[in-house]
């Protein structure tokens, strides 16, 4: 068994669809885990989502976020099909599940229920808003979720917010998830007992406001482009060159932006870092060096400089940057495992496994 396999032995049992709950079981598959993965006999939509094709194939994006799983098929409103989920939770160390709040005991598998099955189950609910709270019940998707928890107001323009993508509440819904299913699974280590972990999208996502949150009223409001992470600051900013390319600059710290200067003959620049935010003048002045050369000639020129410069690539030069070639993060045009253990990148499966019709796993 290979040394990066921490959770080799450990049953998942995944009902969600979509993108948090599926990454959410990916992550874990990737580090060992068993997963079962059951979708209705319609199928997770993600199977066609933002994708395309006559042959009948899943998305490369339900592939990724489904690799190393096995796949079957239960219609949970028959009542044989839930005695063979109620087998497959008694195996289960992990059921992660993203219905909307009060579906799985309409289902007939409240809390009561579960914990008669299998007291050592830790069971996750992935879910928009919480399971309690006025907005329980309320629909919503990833953009609704930034929105209400404030990750869209202090990003963008000064003329208008701006979306994310990938889809940032999802997959920090995942990793809050992912990190709750492992906290619990230590402490089962020494109590025995399972745990619930009602796990907000919405909150996952309000966790990383913090930045935002520390700022007064007063002082926040509109204040996109006007502070120093968000591009307020000239040392910290997005620039284009003269061939319609995009590049960054992150020199925070005084060093950094001293090379940068003096590697660009603008020495006078030095002492205006620390300028009142917004520095709307240092940043035209920037722009219009940077829009006096290409992007190669800017790698070039900035090449040897330690000044915290990056080129923004497009995805394709992002799939074959020499940093990721070499640590082998990525695997084809997908993302491996992000991180090495013991100093070897996880090795992960490529694809799932789906089950013919009325195939279905049963764990001993």
């Amino acid at each position: 068994m290979p040394s990066n396999k921490l959770l080799s032995g450990y049953r998942v049992l995944d009902l969600s669809q979509y993108i948090p709950g599926p990454f959410a079981a990916r992550s874990l598959a990737d580090l060992g885990a068993e997963v079962i993965k059951i979708e209705p006999p319609t199928g997770d939509p993600m199977r066609s989502f933002m994708y395309s094709d006559q042959t009948g194939d899943a998305s490369p994006i339900y592939r990724h976020l489904n690799r190393g799983k096995t796949i079957a098929v239960l219609n949970l409103k028959e009542t044989k099909d839930k005695r063979h989920l109620a087998r497959l939770l008694r195996g289960a160390d992990v059921l992660l599940e993203s219905y909307r709040p009060g579906v799985m005991a309409r289902l007939g598998f409240d809390r009561d229920r579960l914990q008669a099955i299998n007291p050592r189950l830790v069971h996750c609910a992935l879910s928009g808003f919480g399971q309690t709270g006025p907005y329980r019940d309320r629909a919503g998707h990833d953009l609704t979720y930034c929105a209400v928890a404030g990750a869209l107001t202090l990003s963008g323009t000064a003329q208008r917010p701006v979306m994310t993508f990938p889809p940032i509440a999802d997959h920090a819904g995942a990793m809050q998830a992912v990190n709750a299913v492992l906290a619990a699974l230590l402490k089962r280590e020494r109590n025995g007992k399972g745990a619930f972990l009602d796990i907000s999208l919405t909150e996952s996502i309000l966790a990383w406001q913090y930045m935002g949150l520390s700022v007064s009223q007063s002082e926040h409001q509109a204040q996109r482009e006007r502070l120093l992470l968000n591009g307020g600051a000239a040392c910290y900013n997005i620039y284009i060159t003269s061939d319609g390319r995009f590049v960054t600059l992150a020199a925070l710290e005084t060093k950094f932006w001293k090379a940068f200067c003096l590697q660009t003959d603008h020495p006078e620049w030095i002492s205006r870092h620390q300028e009142t935010l917004p520095q709307k003048e240092l940043i035209t002045e920037l722009q219009r060096l940077f829009s006096s050369r290409s992007l190669a000639q800017w790698k070039s020129i900035l090449a040897e400089a330690d000044c915290c410069f990056e080129p923004i690539p497009d995805i394709v030069e992002c799939a074959i940057h020499m940093q990721f070639a070499a640590r082998a993060s990525i695997s084809g045009l997908q993302p491996a495992y992000p991180g090495l253990i013991n100093g070897e990148p996880v090795e992960v499966k490529s694809d799932y496994l789906e089950l013919a019709a009325g195939q279905v796993p049963l764990w001993s």
